[in-house]
């Protein structure tokens, strides 16, 4: 049946009271609005209007957002003490939770994504990011050695945490808001200075926090936002520039293969969160409605558009159609429309491009022999909606993993259901995968949920739950799915180097 929309009522929502026309939105370069070489446009998702005029970084752009970075690291900035930048930290995230409501409203008009989604998730991790990274930094430490030698010379040695440098974060457009600061805030707790290049897809988040910062009290030019694409724009040239110390990408595999020879030559570290194919795992003696609750969830939401969403579950033989059925109805259930009315679940996918690529999936798995059980195409949800990048909340059945479909991330509100006999042969469906970012495995068995979750390729595994996360805790893949971990003190790790001293005594 056609997913159902409703009309929004009558509001005053931060997306419903924002300006009706195109804003501009400038490179931010120490402190200052920065124009581009040339102007692009940003259409909102929701109904194709036109959001924004971008300016795009050239090089001259990207250079002086280096040196700005630089200068900062020279000056005061260099010079903070942890606790004055944890201080600061705290500061930006209050500045967050005062202006939360025009955050909410650039994250909408970017994404398309629902109000209380953005209100709930995208902002309210921004803030919390931001006093994370504080209570790290404050109070992390790193081993000391009281060290004799054979010889009976003894020596304390102790390391110290530097900075990296001048850091390029460049941040996808699916979770705007939440991933930029979820490098950026650790990136300042350990003294670096930063260049932002945000998805050309959503602009408007990182424009805003740049003022937030300067608000908050962040020296101009410890963070720089230079907007435009990603080859032969302004984030190859970041990538590229030989001012760069270390590089933090969160995308797709393919581009963290293309930046990883592009800081090749210079030899420069790289934190890379890339792309998933995630699979959950639910076994007969599972809690039938948190499961199937559960796999709604991890399946469709942000419409689908998160690196942690699950596109293959394996489910026991035994439950395999009660799931089926249950998963079906719930994906039928999912309310698109504006994202200022409360009724709304679902938004659009980020763009028409986006939108092809994911229908594209669809037709190919249909030929592939996939059994469509909810959704599948695009929903007539009349006037202007139409013009935007909906799809349906998709669910099928009938591949194996032998099917591209199952192979490639799709990146949308599509899921597929395949049965499977014993533990041993869920694991290894599981793991046949090229990606290893995320896998959930539902169980009433505590013992089993232990065991094969341990299991899971993957750098993270759930039981019995979905992006459920400890901030202090790793975060991130293996295989395709990416270099490093974020998180806590693996963050620091990435954002300092460490230098030991040796005190002869």
């Amino acid at each position: 049946m056609p997913t159902q929309t409703t009309r929004s009522p009558a509001t005053t929502s931060p997306v419903a009271a924002q300006a009706v026309a195109p804003q501009r939105l400038r490179n931010f370069i120490a402190g200052e609005p920065v124009d581009g070489v040339r102007g692009f446009d940003k259409t909102n998702p929701v109904d194709g209007s036109l959001l924004a005029v971008v300016h795009e970084a050239g090089a001259e752009q990207v250079d002086r957002a280096v040196a700005a970075a630089r200068a900062a690291l020279e000056g005061p900035w260099g010079r903070m003490s942890v606790a004055d930048r944890a201080r600061l930290l705290r500061r930006v995230a209050d500045v967050i939770d005062r202006r939360a409501e025009e955050l909410i409203a650039a994250e909408v008009g970017d994404t398309g994504k629902p109000e209380t989604l953005a209100r709930d998730l995208d902002v309210a991790r921004a803030s919390a990011n931001f006093r994370a990274a504080a209570d790290t930094v404050s109070a992390a430490g790193l081993d000391s050695y009281l060290t004799e030698m054979p010889d009976g010379r003894r020596a304390l040695n102790y390391a110290v945490r530097k900075p990296l440098g001048v850091v390029a974060v460049i941040v996808p457009w699916n979770l705007p808001l939440l991933l930029l600061t979820w490098k950026l805030a650790p990136a300042l707790a350990a003294g670096n200075a930063v260049v932002v290049k945000p998805s050309e897809e959503t602009p408007s988040s990182a424009t805003l926090l740049a003022e937030i910062l300067v608000e908050a009290g962040v020296p101009a030019g410890v963070v720089n936002v230079v907007h435009g694409f990603g080859a032969d724009s302004a984030g190859e040239l970041l990538t590229s520039h030989p001012g760069i110390d270390g590089v933090t990408f969160t995308g797709e595999s393919s581009t963290g293969s293309a930046i990883m020879r592009a800081v090749a030559p210079r030899v420069r570290p790289v934190s890379f969160e890339l792309g998933g194919k995630n699979a959950a795992v639910v076994f007969a003696d599972a809690d039938l409605d948190a499961a199937v609750a559960g796999l709604a969830r991890s399946s469709y939401l942000n419409t689908g558009q998160v690196c942690l969403c699950t596109e293959r579950i394996y489910v026991e033989r035994a439950i395999f159609d009660d799931v089926a059925a249950g998963l079906a109805e719930q994906a039928r259930r999912l309310r698109l429309g504006r994202p200022e009315d409360p009724a709304t679940t679902t938004g659009p996918l980020i763009s028409q491009a986006h939108r092809d690529k994911v229908l594209a999936h669809l037709a190919l798995a249909q030929e592939e022999g996939a059994t469509v059980l909810a959704g599948g195409g695009i929903p007539a949800l009349g006037g202007e909606l139409d013009a935007g990048s909906w799809i349906e909340p998709t669910l099928w059945t009938g591949l194996e993993n032998s099917h591209r479909t199952m192979r490639e991330e799709i990146f949308g509100p599509v899921t597929s259901l395949v049965p499977f006999d014993t533990e041993e042969e869920a694991i290894a469906l599981a793991n046949d995968t090229e990606y290893g970012l995320a896998a959930v495995t539902w169980t009433s068995d505590l013992a089993r949920g232990h065991r094969v979750a341990q299991r899971m390729r993957v750098g993270m595994s759930w039981v019995n739950t979905w992006y459920l996360r400890d901030l202090r805790s790793p975060f991130g893949g293996v295989g395709l799915s990416g270099v490093g971990r974020e998180g806590g003190r693996h963050s620091l790790d990435f954002y300092t180097e460490p230098t030991n001293v040796c005190v002869q005594l």
